[in-house]
């Protein structure tokens, strides 16, 4: 399940930095929901990538 948040919070942070940084629009559902600075966005993308690692860590854990 963390996977799959971590993906989406990487799609939605990169999504929402390029758009208002080249398009000037805001893309994704976040956008929508709360005004967040322009920083935030790679922030999101951030974490959604330490919960990608966290879940392939715990993958790797149960498997061994």
């Amino acid at each position: 399940m963390r996977g799959f948040f971590g993906i989406i919070a990487v799609i939605q942070g990169l999504g929402g930095f390029v758009g208002r940084v080249w398009f000037d629009t805001e893309w994704g559902f976040v956008g929508r929901l709360v005004e967040l600075p322009l920083a935030a966005y790679p922030g999101l993308a951030a974490a959604g990538l330490a919960l990608l690692v966290w879940a392939d860590h715990d993958r790797k854990n149960r498997e061994s």
